[in-house]
């Protein structure tokens, strides 16, 4: 008790936000890892972790029964629900794997501006937890156990400072990962094209969702991600939105 007792006063309590600093280097060295294919290729499958996670989460919230989920080691993942093939459901279950780590970004950058880089860390930690019971393959498994033993390391026994630079480099991560992913997305599929292979993207499943070209939807998820982008961006640096 005296233990979940300390845990949520540091849940609940506000510490002090780094300075500007502190906080742009953190940015650099997630860009860093952005554009070093290697470094990108190991940290692409937290981001995975996170599409799949929002894949799933819509699913639920828009009445589909979820089936389970997958995380490959080509840090391709997949989600599968079972409901209504057609519909605004599953527009939106479709749609939500590339804006969910920006969305999730956005609010990760608001509880930072106000100080709660530790309850930030926590519902991440919950987010795992709930991916976990749905994961379905073994590599997936080890994934989102891996990611969790590092999350529950700085959590648990980092110092504030630890914490703090965590927070943000995850939050980072998110943020500047999301348009990369769709930019990777869009890449694919062009190489999809010139193979004659059919698209098996989201943007491609958008498209047949809505006849809406799937390049259309790639410029929409785009937007979405980038506006995430700078709204997080804004409150990371203290600017007044």
């Amino acid at each position: 008790m005296d233990w979940l007792g300390a845990a949520w006063q540091d849940i609940t309590t506000p510490q002090p936000v780094p300075s500007s600093t502190v906080v742009l280097l953190t940015a650099a060295a997630v860009l860093l890892i952005l554009v070093v294919p290697a470094a990108w290729h190991v940290a692409r499958h937290g981001l995975t972790i996170v599409h799949e996670a929002a894949h799933a989460g819509v699913a639920v919230l828009v009445g589909r029964r979820l089936s389970g989920i997958r995380v490959h080691s080509d840090t391709s993942g997949l989600t599968v629900s079972v409901g209504r093939p057609r519909g605004p459901g599953m527009v939106a279950t479709a749609a939500a794997g590339y804006t969910g780590p920006a969305l999730l970004g956005v609010g990760a950058a608001w509880l930072l501006s106000r100080g709660y880089a530790v309850a930030l860390l926590w519902a991440l930690l919950v987010v795992l937890v709930l991916v976990l019971v749905q994961i379905r393959n073994w590599y997936g498994l080890w994934s989102v156990l891996v990611t969790g033993a590092l999350l529950v390391g700085v959590t648990v026994w980092g110092s504030a400072t630890v914490q703090s630079v965590a927070a943000y480099a995850v939050t980072w991560f998110l943020l500047l990962g999301a348009p990369r992913a769709v930019l990777e997305m869009q890449t694919e599929r062009r190489r999809s094209r010139r193979r004659g292979v059919s698209d098996t993207s989201d943007a491609g499943l958008l498209g047949r969702l809505t006849h809406l070209p799937g390049a259309v939807w790639v410029a929409i998820l785009l937007v979405v991600c980038v506006a995430a982008l700078a709204l997080g961006a804004a409150w990371l640096i203290g600017l007044q939105v």
